[in-house]
C-alpha cells in the first residue's frame, strides 16, 4: 500500500468514525477534548506505523492522543436503489 492509499484510508476512517459517533455519542464522551485521533486497524501494521508517524508530526505540544483500534472496515454497502429502470425520453 502506498502513502496515497494510506491518506485515502485515513479519510474513509475519519468519515466512518464521524458516522459512528453520531450513533454512539457515549463513545466520544470518553475522549479528552482536543485529543488527536489516531486510527489503528487490526492486521495492518504498515498503515498503523504510518498513522502513528503522521500523528507525531501533527501533534501539538501537550496535546493528548487517543488510539481508535478498529477490527476491520467493512466494504461499502451497495446502492439503496431497487431495480432501477431506464427509459429513453424524447422530451420531458
Amino acid at each position: 500500500m502506498n502513502k496515497l492509499n494510506f491518506w485515502e484510508l485515513q479519510r474513509t476512517l475519519g468519515f466512518e468514525f464521524s458516522k459512528y459517533i453520531l450513533k454512539h455519542p457515549e463513545f466520544i464522551e470518553k475522549m479528552p477534548k482536543g485529543a488527536l485521533v489516531v486510527f489503528q486497524i487490526k492486521n495492518n501494521p504498515e498503515f498503523n506505523k504510518w498513522t502513528k508517524k503522521m500523528a507525531e508530526l501533527k501533534k501539538e505540544t501537550g496535546q493528548k492522543m487517543v488510539l481508535i483500534d478498529i477490527e476491520k472496515l467493512l466494504p461499502p454497502l451497495e446502492t439503496r436503489l431497487v431495480n432501477p429502470q431506464l427509459e429513453l425520453a424524447v422530451t420531458i
